[in-house]
């Protein structure tokens, strides 16, 4: 049995607290930093229905990517869902963790975990937050073999298992050199472009948004959770490297609140 602060310490000593950008709300949401805990529920989301995956199957640590509690809570009434959430959470000892934007601006986090589901090499951060290399937004890096930009979102397809694809117009030039940013990414299009990728991977991306393409750079939105849907496993990684004997689990409940007619 080791401490849910413990736990979350695994996670915290490769992306502090500190690294979170201001409107975030990273660490323990919900429950006891001292209660003791054999093992944790990881997601990407905390759902009703993987707080209920959570209660059948006797976990009492869930941790998170996205902060259940991200804005102000006024009251928690069960006729909301974050309410119910919360509440059943508390009625069942079950404690919330979220690592958000802390482990989106690790070079060992987020955008590292999809660059190398995508093949990257060479990795470096984007937009660096500061000084030191490892703190930052977004990552760039190259494939092994520059393709074809169809080749390249053939690639994007299959590495993600998505079965659709946002991008801007199609340049005729190949793809080496490529950007990324899990998640929304908007305000990272200029660095992108400054970098002189050939190609930029990132979610949320708004109608203009794909102007900012501009004919210099191949831009594609994957989707906000096709892009860090591997989080999860970072998650479990990163604590089972820490503590190799500890039980850890991915949840089963799909979180995605976006589906596809294709």
């Amino acid at each position: 049995m080791n401490k849910v602060s413990e736990i979350l310490s695994y996670l915290t000593d490769v992306a502090p607290i500190s690294w979170q950008e201001s409107y975030d709300n990273c660490g323990l949401l919900v429950g006891d930093a001292n209660a003791l805990v054999d093992k944790v529920l990881l997601t990407l989301d905390v759902t009703e229905k993987v707080i209920d995956e959570a209660i059948a199957n006797s976990f009492h640590l869930v941790v998170s990517h996205h902060p259940l509690i991200f804005k102000g809570l006024k009251n928690i009434l069960l006729d909301d869902t974050t309410g119910r959430i919360i509440t059943k959470a508390i009625k069942n000892d079950i404690a919330i963790a979220a690592m958000h934007t802390n482990i989106d601006n690790s070079f060992y986090g987020v955008n590292r975990a999809l660059a190398e589901k995508l093949g990257l090499n060479d990795l470096n951060i984007l937009h660096l937050n500061n000084t030191e290399t490892q703190i930052g937004s977004g990552m760039i890096g190259e494939l092994e073999n520059e393709m074809s930009e169809l080749e390249f979102l053939k690639l994007i397809k299959e590495r993600l298992n998505i079965p659709s694809l946002r991008h801007s117009c199609l340049l005729g030039k190949n793809i080496k050199k490529v950007a990324i940013c899990g998640g929304s990414g908007s305000f990272l299009i200029n660095d992108a472009k400054q970098c002189k990728a050939d190609a930029y991977i990132t979610a949320d991306l708004k109608y203009h948004d794909f102007f900012e393409a501009d004919n210099e750079i191949l831009i594609v939105d994957a989707g906000h959770f096709e892009t860090e849907q591997f989080t999860k496993q970072l998650f479990a990684d990163i604590i089972l490297k820490k503590n190799p004997k500890f039980a850890v689990q991915i949840s089963s409940v799909k979180t995605n609140s976006v589906h596809y007619f294709v």
